[in-house]
C-alpha cells in the first residue's frame, strides 16, 4: 500500500506543480464564480428570451390596438360596432337582447 501511495505522490510532483494549480483555480474562478461567470450569462440569455418574447406579444398587441384606433378615427360604422357590442348601446326604437 505504501508503494502506490508513494507511486501517486511521485505522479503528482511531476506532473502537478504550483503554477498549474493556481492557473487552475484562477480558471475556475473565473469560469464558475466570477459575475460574469458561465452560470449566470446562461441564466442572463434566457432571462434576454423571454423578455423578448414579451416585447414581441406587446408589439403585437399595440399594433391590434393602433389599427383599432385608426378605424375608429376613420369609420364610423366601425364606431358604432365597438360601442354597440361592447358598450351595449343601441338605437331609438330598438330592442337589444344580450344572449350569454
Amino acid at each position: 500500500m505504501s508503494q502506490s501511495f508513494n507511486n501517486i505522490l511521485s505522479w503528482c510532483r511531476r506532473y502537478i506543480s504550483v503554477t498549474f494549480i493556481i492557473v487552475m483555480a484562477f480558471i475556475l474562478i473565473v469560469l464558475f464564480f466570477n459575475d460574469n461567470s458561465i452560470l449566470k450569462s446562461i441564466e442572463y440569455n434566457r432571462q434576454i428570451t423571454e423578455l423578448k418574447r414579451e416585447i414581441k406579444a406587446n408589439q403585437d398587441t399595440l399594433d391590434y390596438y393602433k389599427a383599432l384606433n385608426h378605424s375608429l378615427d376613420t369609420d364610423p360604422e366601425t364606431m358604432e360596432r365597438i360601442v354597440r357590442e361592447q358598450y351595449h348601446m343601441q338605437r331609438e326604437n330598438e330592442d337589444v337582447y344580450i344572449i350569454e
